[in-house]
């Protein structure tokens, strides 16, 4: 099977690979883009000489602007935290779309609030900015690859949620980058800070404006009841007329998933609660969602993310024009393989052995980095003129190769999984449950890493690295492959009776069985028949 080769679950006109679901994709997945680079430019501009000047950070012992750092940094996951919950009463009122654009316009406001802050106000209008901004891309976490999820075709699902990802990446790179081309440029403007933060505005106000060029997801319209815009939205989004084979096969797994919601208990807004409250099955799935958040934030990426310049001084890099140097070509080296993983990897070789490379490979690298620093000593044993040693160019190359594993992997994969392993009627709650877990985690990380570097040094690496490898035998025996498989028949993967390593190939087997007789139904008329009858009855 070639890179390119797409594994469809039933036979696809080329019409559904347009440019339609691609544009929509990449528009939603922007989303990503100010959450990459707040989470990037933050770390970095603290760190910048016109900021510590601005609010007096000379005067502040080690240990108190560690504890400012933390909060300025950490504020935004707590926000985020809040967001992603709330998110979840707006997709079910709002639907997809006019969510996301709320979340983006509260995103803008906590941007304009922070750019109120200097030294004679303090650090206040930062601190609720950073939360109302957090608020926002919580929500916009949750929304954004649902909606993706939900128009995706089968064949390049994962492809299309990478999207998100992607825009994570390229948000993160400008995040990493624009504060040293200030320190370089503008090494003596004292408002110099203010750019960055002022750079917040771009990507969440062109998101703003994208959600009016964006059609609603079908799915979620298929539940409000509102049919005949649903089937025009799909038709468009596929490109395909009202009475193609494909359509009403898809319209069909639709409506039985809706009716099964139905015999559960109907499409309340407390339902998907009761659903969780009652159904074990639905529970260890939510368990399994939230878990890959945790594993995710404990490889070590955030703690790199937000406080880098830290992070490259334990490695013996020194000097703010050279880490803020080495922390840009992180984002690029960050950048670079999410492409590859977008381009080739994700819908090629799935989501399970992908993972599982990831926090192998990952946790390798930092028993390196960590023994380097550990032997060496770096931060006591500075070499002549700031240059790294041989040791120490090593322990760089190890810390990129683990951004080279990671980056393919843990970093976009945790939100495609959890945005296709849930069924229709619990699936917004469940990316709720997902997002909050991943901003929780995050919150952890960025509020306690100058104190974990300050108490343990290069355990911190290991304390990752250990992880990362706990975090391979999760995904071996809990995590089934859902790469191909459609959304209305994710349930079977996880069926507590299959093993995860050979769930996939099960239910690929019975969906090949079943689309034949579909296909064979539909062309006669009397599956049709039949399905548009149960809905008039539901």
């Amino acid at each position: 099977m070639g890179l390119f080769t797409k594994v469809e679950d039933r036979p696809t006109p080329s019409n559904v690979y347009n440019w339609r679901v691609y544009l929509y994709s990449i528009v939603v997945g922007s989303a990503a883009v100010m959450i990459g680079y707040d989470s990037a430019f933050i770390g970095t501009t603290i760190s910048l000489p016109s900021f510590k000047n601005e609010f007096s950070f000379g005067k502040l012992s080690t240990t108190e602007v560690n504890l400012l750092s933390a909060n300025i940094v950490s504020c935004y996951q707590a926000g985020a935290f809040f967001g992603a919950l709330f998110a979840y009463a707006a997709a079910y009122s709002l639907g997809r779309i006019r969510g996301l654009a709320v979340f983006s316009a509260i995103f803008v406001l906590g941007s304009g609030l922070m750019l109120a802050a200097n030294g004679a106000r303090g650090l206040g209008p930062i601190y609720a900015g950073r939360v109302l901004a957090g608020i926002g891309v919580g929500g916009c976490s949750n929304l954004a690859p649902i909606y993706i999820s939900e128009i995706a075709p089968p064949a390049i699902r994962g492809r299309l949620v990478a999207m998100f990802e992607m825009g994570w990446q390229v948000g993160g790179l400008v995040g990493f980058w624009i504060n040293y081309g200030i320190n370089i440029n503008m090494p003596h403007n004292p408002n110099g800070w203010l750019i960055p933060f002022a750079v917040q505005l771009i990507p969440s106000g062109l998101l703003l404006v994208g959600c009016l060029l964006v059609k609603e997801s079908p799915r979620w319209l298929m539940t409000k009841g509102k049919r005949d815009q649903a089937i025009k939205n799909l038709c468009f989004i596929r490109n395909l007329p009202e009475d193609d084979l494909y359509i009403k096969e898809e319209l069909y797994a639709i409506d039985e998933n809706i009716e099964r919601q139905m015999a559960a208990g109907g499409l309340g807004f407390w339902q998907p609660f009761k659903l969780l409250a009652s159904s074990r099955s639905i529970q260890w799935r939510f368990f399994l969602g939230g878990s890959l958040f945790f594993w995710q934030n404990t490889s070590g990426i955030n703690a790199i993310n937000y406080y880098s310049p830290t992070v490259f001084k334990s490695i013996g890099i020194t000097g703010t024009n050279t880490s803020l140097f080495t922390t840009g070509l992180f984002g690029v080296v960050k950048t670079v393989f999410t492409m590859v993983y977008l381009i080739f990897l994700i819908d090629q070789y799935g989501r399970r052995k992908l993972l599982m490379i990831g926090a192998i490979g990952g946790g390798a690298c930092l028993w390196y980095v960590g023994g380097y620093i550990a032997v060496a000593n770096p931060a006591k044993h500075a070499t002549a003129g700031g240059q790294l040693s041989s040791g120490g160019i090593s322990a760089v190359f190890f810390f990129y190769l683990w951004t080279a594993f990671y980056s393919p992997t843990w970093n976009p994969t945790p939100w495609v999984l959890n945005s296709e392993m849930f069924d229709q009627n619990v699936r917004t709650l469940a990316q709720a449950f997902a997002a909050a877990n991943n901003w929780f985690w995050n919150f952890l990380v960025a509020r306690f890493t100058p104190q974990m570097f300050q108490t343990m040094g290069y355990g911190v690496y290991f304390f990752f690295a250990s992880l990362m490898f706990l975090g391979a035998a999760f995904v071996y025996f809990l995590i089934p492959e859902t790469k191909n498989i459609p959304l209305e028949a994710v349930d079977r993967l996880f069926d507590r009776k299959l093993k995860a390593s050979q769930a996939h190939r099960i239910v690929w087997a019975e969906l090949e069985q079943e689309e034949e007789a579909l296909r064979a139904g539909l062309e006669s008329g009397s599956v049709e028949k039949e399905a548009v009858m149960q809905v008039e009855q539901v």
